[in-house]
């Protein structure tokens, strides 16, 4: 059953419910106050007889007098005496020669009961009578309940009449609105079907109602995951593109020095040749893993307390020889602390960034690291003074197989493109934030916070 047909149902069985609940209360109530009405004349009319009886002196009854009953023309009245003897009955009731209500004549008490004579609803109170502790008679008074059953009919049959058309309205009421307000589904359905057949993941979907709702923040959360589908789509592709266009170059190399070993027999630069391109192979596999490992949370990490000032001296001292006399690498400042860490991930993080600032720096520049911190974090500062990032590149430095060069050429010793976004997870894996820093022509700064003890 749809959604539409359900919930209509549901509000209707609801609204049916306490239609219900709120009909049996009116009819109680209203029933209460009816007989408490009846059973107030019938009692009043029986106080009035007994004002009137007489008892002689062997205590029997005498004759009684009903002045007041011309008033109450609808109260029958009949006198037992205690042999159970009909004394006296009301005009109408000669044919009646039965008690009005016989299950009561051997009440101790006034009490109220139904009856039905002669196919006559009627409502009697048995009044026994008593002089001192002798039983002497039973009176019994009773009045027609023609007009109570009668109110009490026509009362089930409103209710009922008004509880069927509210509920009619109210169906018709909820298909309408449900239908309007369950419209952005449908569409939702219909916009996520034809994505599906089209492959179109560009596609959005449109809600004017309320932004704040419930069906306008499933759909921007519908809306969000597809632009989220939409990116990693797009990502998956450019992927598999720089893939295909990295592995190209090396397998090439390799199959053209197989074809010419071939022909002119092993020698030892063609080896070395190959050697060189499955090293370089091997390492680019390696760092994919790697980067899966980070951005799946699986990436293993040996945690220790590392000293990281001693960690940034050693970095330092390595990147010296590697800067030679084309770059003045320099030390600023440097504060003692530690963290918990992943000493070998660090070095290879520092070792990436600050080889990048050295080989971006033009001949004559400076690259220049700093560390300072608290107790609460580390902070180390990567400065260049090179070209800086440009605006078109900034968004995409951390991206696998990206690189900010114009040209496309690769020496034995350039990467792949994967250093910034391996640098990247790694600090994010140790609870961490790179940052970086950069306007064209005033050089780039990398930031990196790390969490202390």
């Amino acid at each position: 059953m749809p959604l539409r047909a359900r919930l209509t149902l549901l509000y209707t069985s609801l609204l049916g419910g306490i239609l219900l609940l709120f009909g049996v209360l009116v009819y109680v109530l209203v029933s209460a106050l009816l007989l408490d009405q009846v059973d107030k004349t019938l009692n009043a009319a029986a106080q009035q007889i007994l004002t009137n009886s007489r008892v002689d002196a062997v205590g029997e009854l005498g004759v009684i007098t009903l002045p007041s009953l011309e008033l109450t023309t609808t109260v029958y009245v009949q006198l037992w005496d205690r042999q159970g003897s009909l004394r006296m009955a009301s005009p109408g009731l000669d044919d009646i020669t039965q008690p009005l209500a016989k299950t009561s004549m051997e009440a101790i008490a006034p009490i109220f009961g139904d009856n039905i004579i002669q196919n006559t609803h009627l409502r009697v109170l048995t009044v026994p009578l008593r002089v001192e502790t002798r039983r002497v008679g039973v009176l019994q008074a009773a009045t027609p309940l023609t007009l109570v059953d009668s109110v009490r009919n026509t009362l089930v049959l409103t209710l009922l009449g008004l509880a069927f058309v509210s509920m009619f309205l109210a169906a018709i009421a909820s298909w309408v609105s449900l239908g309007q307000a369950l419209a952005p589904l449908e569409t939702a359905t219909e916009t996520a079907e034809q994505i599906t057949r089209a492959d179109d993941l560009s596609r959005r979907i449109f809600y004017n109602g309320p932004p704040d709702d419930e069906i306008g923040t499933l759909i921007r959360a519908f809306n969000r995951s597809l632009e989220r589908l939409e990116s990693l789509f797009t990502s998956q592709q450019r992927f598999l593109a720089d893939v295909s266009h990295e592995l190209r170059t090396p397998l090439t190399v390799i199959k053209g020095n197989v074809d010419l070993i071939r022909k002119l027999g092993p020698d030892a630069e063609s080896l070395d040749s190959i050697r060189d391109e499955a090293d370089r192979l091997t390492r680019m596999v390696g760092e994919l893993l790697l980067i899966a490992q980070a951005e799946s949370g699986k990436l293993n990490l040996n945690l220790s307390s590392v000293e990281m000032d001693s960690l940034l001296l050693e970095v330092f001292q390595q990147m010296r020889v590697l800067a030679g006399d084309k770059i003045a690498l320099k030390l600023t400042e440097i504060t003692p602390l530690t963290v918990t860490a992943d000493c070998d991930r660090l070095k290879q993080v520092l070792i990436n960034l600050v080889s990048n600032a050295i080989h971006y720096t033009p001949e004559g520049g400076q690259v220049t690291l700093s560390m300072t911190g608290s107790e609460q974090a580390v902070r180390i500062q990567i400065r260049d003074t090179g070209p800086g990032i440009s605006a078109a590149d900034f968004p995409h430095i951390f991206d696998r197989f990206y690189r900010g060069e114009k040209a496309r050429t690769r020496s034995k010793t350039s990467g792949f493109g994967l250093g910034l976004s391996i640098a990247y997870w790694i600090v994010e894996a140790h609870k961490g934030k790179l940052e970086v820093e950069s306007r064209e022509g005033q050089g780039t700064t990398f930031i990196i916070s790390l969490p202390c003890e």
